[in-house]
């Protein structure tokens, strides 16, 4: 974004966004979990930091305590700033209820409107096999599948630092291997588990991150980071264009550092790019095309 008259002052410079639908510097934001989130509140995101938002998730399975029509609401109002909604990683509890309830649960998700079905396994043992099934369903349904890996057993709970340890860590190259089938099956982008690496550890695993990004490209992986420690890390790290998974609190801080006009002592000035002189060509790839195909909400199908 460069001299943008959208923005208030536009004449100051910022570090160049790709426009929306973006490939690179990817935000989601987490919606209702640890505090509820109606319409007029997430209004007040979009209609302020909704330029920086590229995903809407409902943790937790939360979307199954509220009211239809205020999922709906929410959905509707992501679409309308370009938004695309994801379902969490919910189906690892549906998945325990059997084939016939993930079924009508995925047709469910894609008649309420959901874009993309976020395909985890933290809590659960499920051979790749049919993980990659599941992937494959999603897509075949219309929606996006954006399956999480990891290498901690039991992530995506409030577990502590010993109970995650107890259970240990897998190799990554495992981890990298589902991921790499899951994108050869269609997913639309790869999640990676904050736990074990940045979270509920002794000491950060920075190697981990490193070797998804060699294996994976940077614009195929997404890494949870609700935490300013971490996504400032990320950034620092691997520039502002990293994909990155935040609290819908942290939006701002995020893009504040994303754009190189604000930060922390050792961020403070150092985020840069550069784009030459016209803004970056988005590609016909990856999840930037993935986008263009479900720029507009599809509410109401079957």
């Amino acid at each position: 974004m460069k001299h943008d008259v959208g923005r208030s002052f536009g004449f100051l410079h910022i570090n160049e966004r790709e426009g929306k639908p973006r490939r690179n510097g990817l935000t989601e934001i987490r919606g209702p979990y640890y505090s509820p989130m109606g319409e007029r509140a997430l209004l007040d995101i979009l209609e302020t930091m909704g330029a920086y938002v590229d995903i809407f998730k409902f943790s937790g399975g939360s979307f199954c305590l509220m009211p239809e029509n205020a999922v709906r609401d929410l959905i509707d109002a992501c679409h309308e700033h370009e938004v695309q909604v994801s379902t969490g990683g919910f189906i690892e509890r549906v998945l325990t209820m059997g084939p016939e309830a993930v079924d009508r649960y995925l047709k469910e998700c894609r008649k309420v409107g959901f874009d993309i079905v976020e395909v985890s396994s933290g809590f659960i043992a499920m051979p790749d096999d049919d993980l990659v099934r599941l992937v494959e369903k999603v897509r075949g349904l219309g929606m996006l599948p954006k399956p999480e890996v990891g290498i901690q057993f039991g992530a995506g709970g409030a577990s502590s630092v010993a109970e995650l340890e107890a259970e240990g860590v897998s190799d990554p190259e495992r981890a990298i291997r589902q991921a790499k089938r899951y994108l050869d099956a269609g997913a639309h982008l790869i999640m990676i588990e904050s736990e074990g690496i940045t979270e509920n550890v002794r000491a950060w695993r920075t190697g981990v991150p490193s070797r998804f990004i060699k294996e994976l490209g940077m614009d195929q992986v997404m890494f949870e980071a609700a935490d300013p420690e971490v996504f400032s890390w990320y950034v620092k790290s691997y520039g502002p264009e990293v994909n990155l998974f935040v609290d819908h609190s942290q939006i701002v801080q995020l893009e504040c550092l994303r754009s190189g006009i604000w930060g922390t002592k050792s961020t403070w000035g150092r985020v840069v790019s550069y784009k030459g002189d016209k803004e970056a060509e988005a590609t016909d790839s990856g999840p930037a095309e993935d986008m263009k195909t479900h720029a507009k909400g599809r509410r109401g199908e079957a």
